[in-house]
């Protein structure tokens, strides 16, 4: 242990615990990093609580038709599934981030054509009631998966999901 690092008794509980998140590379990067997947795991427990609850009618708005499901079935689902990914981002041990950083960006990869048909069939929920608004929603949908696939370091690890990601063994 460097001299210029403080030993953990005299750590408090907060620092540990931002050490763990960070460890080994406390850099600003990965710093940075894990902000960005907690955010992004906020994000999705924050939706899949709305489509089990207030704002379940506003997202069976955006199940296409031509989905052969009913639209209920499929809002409740999407929900599960939102929570078991953010809940994943925020908990998952360092080595399998990658492989849920691949899981997400394909989720957010699968909802895609509902944003589409939305824009498509001019469906209004959350206050996207313009074209312009619903095309401009269509943008961020690919920013979503780079967010997961850079937040969890599965970018770093290339094709292979299951591959560590590297926090901590060089640059970020």
């Amino acid at each position: 242990m460097s001299a210029d690092r403080p030993t953990s008794s005299s750590m408090s509980r907060a620092t540990r615990l931002a050490a763990r998140l960070t460890a080994p590379d406390d850099s600003p990067r990965s710093v940075v990093r894990t902000l960005g997947r907690l955010g992004l795991a906020g994000v999705l427990l924050s939706a899949g609580t709305g489509h089990l609850s207030s704002l379940r009618e506003e997202f069976q708005a955006q199940v296409p038709i031509w989905v052969p499901l009913d639209a209920d079935t499929v809002v409740v689902g999407s929900g599960v599934v939102e929570l078991v990914l953010g809940g994943a981002l925020a908990v998952v041990p360092r080595r399998f981030r990658p492989l849920v950083g691949w899981v997400v960006a394909a989720f957010f990869v699968a909802v895609f054509p509902g944003n589409v048909s939305q824009l498509a069939t001019g469906t209004d929920a959350f206050g996207l009631n313009s074209d312009g608004a619903r095309a401009v929603r269509l943008v961020f949908q690919p920013v979503l998966v780079v967010w997961a696939l850079w937040a969890t370091g599965a970018w770093r690890a290339g094709g292979d999901p299951g591959r560590r990601s590297g926090d901590g063994a060089g640059a970020a």
